[in-house]
């Protein structure tokens, strides 16, 4: 589907599914992953407890998860969330509405490819679920160095497949069929949940993607897989 689309209509692709999955974005996470999506982000946000003062940064923040996650683990920091859906930051105000912790989230539009950010403007940069999705992997995680302090964490959430002998074949299952079907009968847009699991498989090993981070410039360059290896935490230094 989308790896034949030129970096621009990919873009388009991608935001204007967002868009229409927004409202039921957050139900169908909880289902998909049992609810396993907050303590995953968890995970993700406090990987950036050593970085250095400065304000952090949550790319394709979504409904704000991460974003409040991030908030929660840095009291002092002012986090800003950006995402190019405009259905999803629809969905991101009016979750944050009347939380104590959302008064230091902002939220804007903003590419990950293009950012309107200076050089060494963050302290640390996170994404959830965001990198299988850009038409330049490269590019993108330049952008996230680039405007990331010295010192600077780095981190990235993301779905990656399966290698756990026995549930492998389980997990494609459920990945390739259930999810598409529930997709379309919660969600509402079977196509966003047939994307999602051929994203997936297009999506470079966590091997690799740690190679790319280190090709950009980032240090120290760890990962973590998570859920029985259906997801990976890479983190990498500034």
């Amino acid at each position: 589907m989308t790896e034949t689309l030129p970096g621009v209509e990919k873009a388009r692709f991608v935001s204007a599914m967002f868009s229409r999955i927004a409202r039921r974005y957050d139900l169908m996470n909880g289902l998909m992953t049992l609810g396993m999506h907050h303590a995953w982000r968890r995970v993700a946000a406090r990987q950036t407890i050593a970085s250095p003062d400065g304000p952090a940064l949550d790319l394709a923040t979504g409904t704000g998860d991460l974003a409040l996650e991030l908030a929660e683990v840095h009291p002092h920091r002012v986090v800003i969330a950006a995402d190019f859906s405009l259905g999803m930051l629809t969905e991101a105000r009016e979750k944050l509405r009347g939380l104590a912790q959302a008064r230091r989230v902002r939220l804007m539009a903003g590419d990950a490819l293009a950012l309107p950010f200076g050089p060494r403007t963050f302290a640390c940069v996170t994404s959830a679920f965001l990198l299988r999705n850009l038409a330049d992997l490269e590019e993108g995680l330049r952008e996230m160095k680039r405007v990331s302090r010295p010192g600077g964490r780095v981190v990235a959430l993301e779905i990656t497949q399966m290698r756990a002998p026995g549930f492998a074949t389980l997990f494609r299952f459920y990945f390739h069929h259930v999810v598409p079907w529930v997709g379309h009968l919660i969600g509402g847009d079977r196509e966003a949940y047939t994307y999602l699991p051929q994203s997936v498989e297009r999506f470079v090993t966590p091997a690799e993607l740690a190679t790319l981070m280190e090709k950009v410039g980032l240090r120290g360059v760890t990962y973590r897989r998570l859920g029985l290896g259906t997801v990976t935490v890479h983190t990498g230094i500034a």
